[in-house]
Formats: structure tokens, sequence, C-alpha cells
């Protein structure tokens, strides 16, 4: 009872002077509404490269080839044709725990059907490649192991490919002419959508990696292969084992660097979120440095409160109030200013993230800890930004206190 009187009290401070009262929750509204928006955004961002890492399969570990050297200057991981197809037969054949694998040959080419073409990116794959990437058709087939072997002219074309050249016929069954050559269409992919640099990934036509080497590009070696584990528990001993299976054919001995990369689907999402991940903590610092603003602003309200009410703490003193009770009415008020501010804040934050995602077609991920957090955070501002009034308040003296004019 003498609680819920207490909390009356304070509220009806609180309410006599309103426009101070909603002034002071400002900072706080601001820095919880910041921190909200900014770790929405970037949750979004994060939640979208997840996704499209996601995309790319499970369990799914990669193998790129050395770097090629030009005029003194390294090309990077991949450059290089250092993966042969010997090394490609001995993976499948000797690593045990591989449930899928397929190389890539990319390479671009104009992609004809009439008076219609269009320059687009071919890659020779193998038949696990659809299921590495969990990449569906969305009509017509995949092709086969007798079509790989005998580097057979037949192509999967994505939905971007197969709109140019097709409008919205099936193109299954059609023929297209790739460098001249001709390649039956057995069937159309799903659409994929971009890619983590913003390529359009049904921008592209598939065709037996034997006939991309062999028909398009002359190349007798991979300079990238996609192997898939039987499971998430299997992927890092694969990894090992591929590594030592392709020192052991490349003849590299422990002090020479290896002529190859390999990296896990896990590896590749790191790297990829790390980005995310700082500018989210980034984004919060700044964003908090808002709830310090306010904080303050709450400890020198409080602080002009007390003077001004110093012949009322005064009267209650004397009336048989206790110390804490002068504490906790202080102390309530303050909370009660901060975690007001911190639901408006909470509100605008989550306004202004699903805004910027409808105006600006940006992906946001509001997250319910990050919301609960920023609304416990902004009450503990109170306390600490409070205490300190609500003790001075709760130590004047009675005498004192009713002297002061």
């Amino acid at each position: 009872m003498i609680a819920f009187s207490t909390i009356k009290i304070a509220v009806r401070a609180l309410r006599r002077n309103k426009m101070r009262t909603l002034l002071t929750m400002l900072g706080i509204i601001i820095g919880v509404g910041a921190v909200i928006a900014a770790v929405s955004i970037t949750n979004g961002a994060k939640a979208q490269v997840e996704a499209q890492i996601a995309s790319l399969g499970q369990n799914v570990i990669l193998v790129l080839s050395g770097s090629a050297s030009r005029g003194g200057f390294r090309m990077g991981f991949g450059s290089a044709g250092t993966l042969t197809q010997e090394d490609y037969a001995a993976m499948r054949k000797e690593i045990p725990g591989i449930s899928g694998s397929s190389p890539e040959v990319r390479t671009f080419a104009q992609v004809a059907v009439g008076n219609q073409n269009v320059n687009t990116q071919v890659t020779g794959v193998g038949t696990d490649y659809l299921e590495i990437r969990s990449w569906t058709l969305s009509s017509g087939q995949n092709f086969t192991e007798p079509d790989v072997r005998n580097a057979s002219k037949v192509a999967l074309i994505g939905r971007t490919v197969a709109q140019t050249l097709f409008g919205d016929a099936d193109p299954v069954g059609q023929i297209i002419r790739i460098k001249n050559a001709p390649f039956i269409v057995v069937g159309q992919l799903s659409p994929k959508g971009m890619n983590l640099r913003g390529d359009d990934q049904d921008d592209v036509v598939l065709v037996p990696y034997t006939s991309a080497m062999k028909r398009l590009t002359g190349q007798t070696t991979f300079r990238s292969l996609n192997v898939q584990a039987d499971g998430p528990r299997q992927v890092t001993e694969v990894q090992d084992q591929i590594m030592a299976l392709l020192r052991q054919r490349h003849r590299i001995t422990p002090d020479k660097e290896d002529d190859f990369l390999v990296r896990t689907q896990q590896e590749i999402a790191e790297a990829a979120t790390a980005t995310s991940k700082t500018m989210t903590i980034l984004l919060g610092a700044i964003a908090s440095v808002s709830l310090l603003v306010g904080g303050i602003g709450i400890m020198n309200i409080m602080l002009v409160s007390v003077t001004e009410r110093t012949r009322e703490i005064g009267i209650r003193l004397a009336v048989g109030a206790r110390g804490r009770d002068i504490l906790l009415q202080f102390l309530i008020e303050a909370v009660t200013l901060s975690a007001v501010g911190g639901a408006i804040g909470i509100a605008l934050g989550v306004g202004v993230s699903r805004l910027i995602s409808v105006k600006m077609q940006w992906a946001t991920l509001t997250s319910p800890g990050w919301i609960v957090g920023s609304f416990l955070f902004s009450a503990a501002v109170g306390i600490f930004f409070g205490f300190y009034p609500a003790r001075k308040a709760s130590r004047l003296d009675p005498i004192d206190a009713l002297r002061y004019e």
C-alpha cells in the first residue's frame, strides 16, 4: 500500500511538468530508437548474407586452385589451373564422407536463338551440382553421367536467359547456340536471385563440365571444385583429407606453400558476415551515446526537481516519511522517465526500420532480444543516473528543508 502511494506521488510529480518530462525523455527516446534501428538494419544485412550463403548448399567445401602471377602481380587463388581431372577423380574415389562433388568451369559466351542473343555466363558442372547448391528445376530434367562422360551438348538455362531468348515459352527441348555450337536445353533452373556480389544468379547456362572444356574453353584443368560432406560433423574431417590428398598428389613438401585453397561454407559465412558484425557493434556504440546523454539529462532534471521540492520533502519527513520512502519516490520518477522513454524509443526504432525497409528496399530484422535488452538498459540508465539525486533527497534534514524558501 505504501509502495503504491509512493508510485502515485512520483507519477503525479512527473505529470505536473509535462513539457519538462517529455524533453527529459527525449534523449532516451532518440538513443533507444537509434539503437533499435541501427541493429535492425545491420541484422537484416547479416541475415540476407547468411541466406545467400545458405543458397550455396549445406556442408559445402570449396576447393580453389592456386594463384597465377602476371607482370609480377599475384592474381589470387583460383586464377591458375592447378587442379587436374585426376585430382578430382582421386578425391571422389579415395575420400570417404563425400555425398556429392562437382567442378566449375566458367566462361562468358554469346548464346543465341534465332535473332535473339545474350552474352551470359556459361558454367561447366557435374551432375551433383544442382543437389550441392540446393537448386531445383522449374521444368525439364538434369543432364546425366553419360552426358558428362560423352561431353554431350546439353544445357540447363537460368530464368533470366530463358526470358531473354524465349520469353514466356518453355525452353525445354529447344536448341541454343553457344559460341556457334548447338546445345539442347534439357531443363530450366528455378530462380535464385542475386548472389553476395549482387550478380544475377539466374543469368547463367549450365553444361556438363566436359562439354565446357572440350567445346567451349579448351581448358584441361579446374579452377574450383565443390565438395559436399555427408553432414556437418564430417566437414572438417573431409576438409583435412582433401588438403592431405592434394598435398600428396602435388608433391608439396612441408616447407612449401599449398598451390590450392580449401575453405568450408562456415569459413566463407564468417568472412562475409564479419563486416556486418563490426557495423552492428559500431552503430550500437554510437547510438548508445544518446542513451548516455539521456541519462545525464535525467540526473540533471532530478537534481533540479529535488531543489524545487525541498520544502515538500521536508514536510513529508516531518509527518513520518522515512528516508528510504523519499529515495524510492525519486528513483521511481527517474525509472519512469527512462522506461517510458525506452518504450517510445523502441516503437520509434521499429517504425523507422520498417519504413527504411519499405522505402529503400533494405532488408531489416528486428530482434526481440535487442528490444528487451534496450528496454532493460534504458530502465537501468534511470536507476543509475537517478540514484544520486534520490539519495541526496533522502538525506535532507527535515528542519533545514522546512526552512528552505
